[in-house]
């Protein structure tokens, strides 16, 4: 059996999460640097307690690559459910892999507009399509699974 062609953008969603979670401490730890917040002394905080402190300091771009990565947790599961369904049922190539491979694209767009400049309203547009795209999916695997 050759391998499906919906695993590659598996992987690459994947891969992209963890430049993500690396681009996030790139530019995390500065930003607590500069906004004199000492994490070896931070005892019981949280997530949202340190993103509030960064941006009560000023450090408000520092967020968005975390809130980035936090959404690269969301909606994606899903998306990482839903095409290892398709892979194993014999599913995942021809218009479900370029179906994948958009959502990727979306996805990864998204991620740059979040960082970039936050735009809300792109952002929501490309969150939109990519839902629309992720949503075609399930549907071919609901197809498929409950024919």
């Amino acid at each position: 059996m050759g391998q499906s062609a919906i695993l590659q953008p598996i992987v690459a969603l994947a891969a992209w999460t963890m430049i993500i979670w690396i681009w996030l401490y790139a530019t995390r730890l500065p930003a607590m640097g500069r906004a004199g917040i000492d994490g070896k002394g931070m005892v019981g905080s949280t997530g949202p307690g340190l993103r509030a402190d960064l941006i009560a300091k000023g450090e408000v771009k520092a967020s968005w690559v975390t809130d980035n990565y936090n959404h690269l947790h969301e909606a994606p599961t899903v998306f990482y459910a839903v095409a290892i369904v398709l892979a194993i049922i014999g599913q995942g190539n021809g218009m479900n892999a370029t179906i994948a491979w958009v959502y990727v694209g979306l996805r990864v767009a998204h991620s740059l507009v979040q960082i970039f400049g936050n735009r809300v309203i792109i952002r929501f547009l490309l969150f939109t399509l990519s839902t629309l795209a992720l949503m075609a999916l399930v549907l071919h695997a609901a197809m498929a699974v409950f024919h």
